[in-house]
C-alpha cells in the first residue's frame, strides 16, 4: 500500500509539531500538509523546522480544504470549534478524521456525528494506546465489583490546560458507569464543597488537580472496606498520544463512514 498521505492541524502547537516529528519519521506515512489559524504569525513557515527538524517542503497553510482534497487524512488536536470545522471539511472530502480534541459541547458533539455519516472518523478522549488499555480495565473491574466499591478518578495535568475534569478523565468516568450499567450524567460527581454529606452509594468521584509541566495522570481507585484497587497511567511525553493518533489514522484507513473510538481501533469492544 502507498504511503498515507495525513495532514497535521494545529500544526505550530505543542502536539502539532510532535506530530509532524512522528509522520516524517514514519515510513508508511507522509506529511501532505499543515494547517494554522488564518492570521497565525507561522504561516508559511515550513513545518518541519517548526518541529524542530530539517525542513520537510510543507509550509503552513490557512486553506485546510484545499489540503484535505489532496490528503488520505487529518490529525486533529486543535480546539472544539475548530475540529467541528474540520470535521465537516473531511467529510466533504471524504477522508479519516483522527480527533484528539476534548470538551466538545452536546451540539458539537452532534455536528461530528453528522460529519461521520460521510467519513471515518476516530474521536477519543485521549489517543494513547496505554489510556486506551486502562479504560478497558476499569470497565471490566467495574463490571466486575458491585457498589461495595467507590470509585473515584484524579487526575492531573499542566496548568495550562483549559478544560477539567480532562477528556480522560470523562473517558474513563464514562467506562466505570458503562461497567457499572449506569450513566455517568447522573452519578458523576464534579465538585464537593462545604458540608456535602456521606458520600452516596454509586457515585462516580472527580477530582481535577493542575499545575507546573504534568503531561497527564491518570488514577481510578476502587476503595472497599478494608482494601482498595488503583488503577492508574502517567504520560511522560506528548509522543504517546502522537503514536496512538497514527495508528488510529492507519486502522480508519478504508474504513466505511462512521464515528469509531481507540476501542475500535485497539479490538476492545468486547473486552
Amino acid at each position: 500500500m502507498t504511503q498515507m498521505r495525513l495532514v497535521v492541524v494545529g500544526a505550530s502547537g505543542r502536539m502539532g509539531r510532535v506530530l509532524v516529528r512522528a509522520i516524517s519519521e514514519a515510513p508508511d506515512l507522509v506529511l501532505a500538509g499543515a494547517v494554522d489559524q488564518p492570521g497565525s504569525e507561522f504561516l508559511g513557515r515550513d513545518a518541519g523546522e517548526l518541529a524542530g527538524l530539517p525542513p520537510l517542503g510543507v509550509t503552513l497553510s490557512d486553506d485546510p480544504l484545499t489540503l484535505f482534497a489532496a490528503a488520505d487524512g487529518v490529525i486533529d488536536f486543535t480546539i472544539p470549534a475548530a475540529s467541528v470545522a474540520y470535521a465537516a471539511f473531511a467529510a466533504q472530502a471524504r477522508i479519516v478524521h483522527v480527533i484528539g480534541t476534548t470538551g466538545f459541547s452536546a451540539e458539537e458533539e452532534a455536528r461530528i456525528a453528522a460529519a461521520a455519516r460521510h467519513a471515518a472518523l476516530v474521536r477519543s478522549g485521549n489517543m494513547s494506546l496505554g489510556v486506551n488499555l486502562l479504560a478497558a480495565l476499569v470497565r471490566r473491574v467495574a463490571r466486575t465489583l458491585d457498589e461495595g466499591f467507590d470509585i473515584e478518578i484524579v487526575e492531573m495535568h499542566h496548568n495550562r490546560k483549559i478544560d477539567a475534569p480532562s477528556g480522560t478523565a470523562l473517558l474513563l468516568g464514562e467506562a466505570a458507569a458503562q461497567g457499572r450499567g449506569v450513566t455517568l450524567e447522573e452519578n458523576g460527581v464534579f465538585t464537593r464543597h462545604g458540608t456535602t454529606g456521606p458520600r452516596r452509594s454509586g457515585d462516580i468521584g472527580f477530582a481535577t488537580l493542575r499545575g507546573g509541566t504534568v503531561v497527564g495522570e491518570h488514577n481510578v481507585i476502587f476503595a472497599g472496606a478494608g482494601e482498595r484497587i488503583e488503577l492508574a497511567h502517567k504520560a511522560e511525553d506528548r509522543g504517546v498520544f502522537a503514536r496512538g493518533a497514527l495508528a488510529a489514522a492507519r486502522w480508519a484507513r478504508g474504513r466505511k463512514p462512521g464515528l469509531y473510538s481507540m476501542t475500535d481501533v485497539l479490538g476492545l469492544t468486547d473486552f
